[in-house]
């Protein structure tokens, strides 16, 4: 996800003003992108080096090892901005400072093409300039979309963080429906990604919100609605997503206080 936002960043322009990536294991793919500098370590930050912002770009079990070594920079000109999973605000205060600047951040992996979205949360040490630049950094790679209340960052985990997984798993699925009822696996396959990437789509650019879009494709007495009538029973797909949603909410939370 960071080398996604990093790429975001580069072919935006944003990158030229200057960023600093710590990465032990290197980055060869950005090492020579205009305004990139690669270091393998933070004690490799030179002294008096004064960052706007500092993005944790790293698994929630490093952030106990990586983000004490960045509270040197804790002045009320640097925001913290973390993308990682189960962290809180308070974690973040409590290894950086009381008064430290955070944001904390849930995007998803379709960033890597410039089609994710991010929700961010900032605490009250947060200004409106160092928020709106948090925010812009976000949208080098999607959508962003600012909130007041942290509480809202475990259901987005659970609903756009994982949702591309829950996306994948619906091709996979229609695909071996496919293959059930007679079809060719390869074609099957092709004809379940690009239905679900062209539906996606059109949902996007289109006027229509999509329940008008799947009324637009039910022909009354037709093929889909008798599809329909199975997915949207009581024991259908909205019930189904809901408890699988509201499993991934709990465990956000379990994460969070944990």
């Amino acid at each position: 996800m960071g080398g996604a936002m990093l790429s975001g960043w580069c072919k935006s322009g944003i990158a030229a003003a200057g960023v600093s990536v710590i990465e032990p294991l290197g980055a060869p793919g950005f090492a020579d992108s205009g305004g990139v500098t690669v270091l393998g370590d933070a004690a490799d930050i030179p002294d008096g080096f004064d960052p706007q912002v500092v993005v944790f770009a790293v698994k929630p079990q490093q952030m106990d090892v990586v983000a004490p070594q960045y509270a040197r920079f804790s002045a009320p000109g640097t925001v913290f901005l973390s993308i990682a999973a189960g962290t809180t605000i308070g974690y973040f205060e409590a290894r950086l400072g009381s008064d430290a600047a955070i944001v904390r951040a849930m995007p998803n992996t379709p960033a890597a093409i410039g089609q994710g979205i991010t929700v961010l949360c900032p605490n009250g040490n947060t200004s409106d300039d160092q928020a709106s630049l948090c925010q812009a950094l976000m949208l080098a790679v999607g959508e962003a979309v600012m909130v007041d209340d942290e509480a809202l960052i475990d259901p987005v985990t659970a609903l756009s963080g994982g949702g591309p997984a829950y996306v994948f798993l619906l091709i996979e699925c229609l695909a071996e429906a496919g293959v059930q009822s007679g079809l060719p696996a390869d074609l099957s396959a092709r004809l379940a990604l690009a239905t679900v990437a062209g539906s996606g789509q059109l949902a996007l650019s289109g006027d229509e919100p999509p329940a008008q879009l799947r009324k637009n494709v039910t022909s009354p007495g037709g093929t889909t609605l008798e599809a329909l009538k199975i997915l949207m029973a009581d024991d259908g797909l909205q019930p189904l997503l809901t408890r699988a949603i509201a499993a991934a909410t709990r465990r956000s939370q379990e994460l969070a206080g944990g």
